[in-house]
């Protein structure tokens, strides 16, 4: 079969391989992926900042889709041809996060998604929704199980709030196309007056360019009434989280799910503890909530939005264009 793999750190270093079909036991599934979509993670962990000792050669990427190939003898879930999303958290199927099913991620501690042919458990995947492409699918078991699970799950959003999104990445397009479907007021920062029109024009109610205004939870609260909003996603990190906290009410969520500018913050606590602000930290979710996500594509007919499509020759140019910083959607590599 036909695999990206990572011979040393370093998107220079990842190459297109034939190597061995996995086997699969009588409780797995062999998918033939047929997409993948890139995350930020995924380019710090080729680039060695994530997992420096990762054993080498390795097939990277966290998140994709593709068609069940055929079954082990147990598995009832499942048949030959069925679209399915591929789990990053292969172990995590309802509840809460245990220390067993936090072990293994997806193109970390096991076999990524860049491989045209990946095992995985019965119990966690998804059906892929019906009235999205395989590119537009690929990007739903990270991305928008991120936005899904901190906004629905944690954050349990409600009609009439108001969400600061922040950025234009997966995530961040997610929790737009989200919150409008739940119907509440969308505020969006963004650093590129590009940009700009794109986001109002999915549905965004304000957009705030962060470069004019680089406090911009005092724009925020000025767009809002004089008040905070209810939620936001920090995406970046270090950067923004004290801005991030400022700009949400009493009672606020602040999900931390990004590091984008550093993983090292530094913050006042005094308006957390005055303010009784929630700032949780969060990583995607579990299959039953990607379960409720496709329904939900499915019933408000969400489409994703999707930056390039990458054949898989062009690998390395799909990773540079991640890196620049200049794309609008998810940036997918198709097989």
């Amino acid at each position: 079969m036909k695999a990206i793999q990572l011979e040393q750190f370093g998107i220079d270093h990842l190459q297109l391989k034939e190597i061995p079909t996995p086997t699969y036991s009588d409780n797995e599934v062999l998918v033939k992926t047929s997409a993948v979509s890139l995350q930020y993670l995924d380019l710090i962990v080729v680039e060695g900042i994530v997992a420096p000792n990762l054993s080498l050669p390795h097939i990277p990427v966290s998140e994709g889709m593709g068609i069940v190939e055929s079954v082990g003898k147990n598995v009832t879930r499942w048949k030959k041809g069925d679209r399915v999303l591929i789990p990053f958290i292969p172990r995590w199927e309802a509840g809460k996060i245990t220390t067993y099913t936090n072990e293994i991620r997806t193109g970390i501690q096991v076999t990524g998604t860049l491989a045209e042919f990946t095992v995985q458990p019965e119990n966690t995947l998804v059906s892929a929704p019906k009235n999205l492409s395989d590119e537009q699918s690929a990007s739903l078991s990270v991305a928008g199980l991120t936005a899904w699970a901190n906004l629905v799950t944690q954050a349990n959003i409600q009609a009439g709030q108001t969400i600061l999104v922040q950025g234009s990445g997966g995530v961040s397009l997610f929790a737009l196309q989200i919150s409008k479907a739940f119907g509440l007021k969308v505020i969006v920062t963004t650093g590129s007056k590009e940009k700009e029109q794109k986001l109002k024009d999915l549905g965004a109610d304000e957009v705030i360019n962060y470069k004019e205004f680089p406090e911009f939870s005092k724009e925020v609260k000025r767009l809002n009434g004089g008040i905070g909003v209810d939620v936001t996603l920090d995406v970046a990190g270090s950067e923004t989280i004290e801005q991030s906290i400022l700009s949400v009410k009493e009672n606020g969520y602040v999900g931390l799910v990004g590091f984008m500018t550093g993983s090292k913050i530094i913050i006042d606590v005094f308006p957390l503890i005055m303010n009784y602000v929630r700032l949780q930290g969060y990583s995607v979710g579990n299959a039953q909530e990607l379960n409720e996500l496709v329904n939900a594509i499915e019933k408000n007919n969400i489409k994703p939005i999707v930056d390039s499509v990458f054949p898989i020759e062009q690998t390395q140019e799909a990773f540079r264009k991640l890196k620049s910083g200049k794309s609008f959607g998810k940036i997918i590599i198709k097989f």
